[in-house]
């Protein structure tokens, strides 16, 4: 699916900018992502320089704009270095605030991979942003078989702007991603780069049976397969292994909230990426300190031990076994 035509902004070389991606995508094979060909050639192929003709990084006193377009070739050359870094870009502010931004590319490879789309499949993109992603998944699917959904309809707006740049053209719609896309559905895959406080339930009416959803949730990653019953879709899935953390969903759900107050816990707790995750997830329905003993007690669980249940209006999270015993309500999506 990989005939598409790229460009280059006009003040970076071609050389310079395929140089920089291809180093890109060795670092990411390196670290063991991009088992994948199709998407390893994706990666290597799609620019990503076209996405992000401009980002922010914290400076002393606030945040400095990186672009491409800058005068000062020294920038300018920043600039191309940071876009084929493997980290997250913030590439969009309002009133100091991140709202969107292009998501690490490592991260980005491994929900893809987790995605697991094959030939033919169609997949609902949550949370378009610079539209980096959406690329990814029209080079390897083709562009009717994408569709990209965004809150904003400036970040829509710019997001058409550069997949038209670098030859793609999935369809991309402004709109609240909590509600999909009825018009465009079914989906065999929904995948979200925005970190959600539920499963909004018109993901998997959304869906045809025994599609994938793949979605930020708490500090994780949530893959649900959704099969059908007698009362509907149904959707449960596990967390992946690694930690995620993105922008939140805007939109009709409510932003995911923190974790509770953590005074009194022991340091080793309170700071650990795990029992945060824990609480995080639980959502404030679970005591800190009864949180701490079932931690403990449970030998530090891995995200892969936690998952969601989707089924007949409500939606919970669970430890090993979504019957129990250890289960906690989440909010209606």
């Amino acid at each position: 699916m990989g005939a598409h035509r790229q460009g280059t902004s006009p003040s970076v070389p071609g050389t310079e900018a395929d140089a920089a991606r291809q180093a890109l995508v060795r670092e990411i094979a390196a670290q063991g992502g991009l088992t994948d060909p199709a998407w390893r050639t994706a990666f290597a192929e799609v620019p990503r320089h076209l996405f992000v003709p401009f980002y922010y990084v914290r400076g002393i006193g606030g945040y400095e704009r990186l672009w491409g377009e800058d005068p000062d070739p020294g920038r300018r050359s920043r600039w191309l270095r940071g876009v084929y870094t493997d980290e997250a870009l913030a590439t969009r502010l309002r009133d100091g605030e991140l709202v969107s931004s292009s998501s690490q590319p490592s991260l980005m490879a491994l929900m893809l991979d987790a995605l697991d789309v094959r030939e033919g499949d169609t997949v609902l993109e949550i949370g378009t942003g610079s539209g980096y992603n959406a690329a990814l998944l029209a080079h390897r699917l083709g562009d009717a078989a994408v569709t990209g959904v965004d809150l904003d309809a400036e970040i829509t707006e710019s997001a058409r702007g550069h997949l038209a740049t670098a030859g793609y053209r999935p369809t991309v719609v402004t709109g609240d991603g909590a509600r999909g896309c009825p018009r465009r559905a079914p989906f065999d895959r929904i995948i979200a780069t925005c970190t959600l406080p539920s499963v909004p339930r018109s993901w998997p009416d959304q869906c045809r049976p025994g599609a994938r959803i793949l979605a930020p949730l708490a500090t994780g990653l949530i893959s649900l397969q959704v099969g059908e019953t007698a009362h509907g879709p149904r959707a449960e899935g596990r967390f992946l292994h690694t930690p995620a953390y993105f922008v939140p969903l805007r939109g009709a759900l409510p932003e995911p909230g923190g974790t509770p107050h953590l005074g009194g816990l022991p340091r080793r707790a309170a700071g650990h990426d795990l029992f945060r995750f824990l609480l995080t997830l639980t959502g404030g329905t679970l005591d800190p300190h009864e949180a701490l003993s079932l931690w403990e007690r449970e030998k530090r669980p891995q995200r892969e031990r936690y998952g969601i249940t989707v089924d007949r209006g409500r939606q919970w999270a669970w430890l090993d076994d979504p019957r129990g015993p250890y289960t906690w309500p989440l909010p209606a999506g």
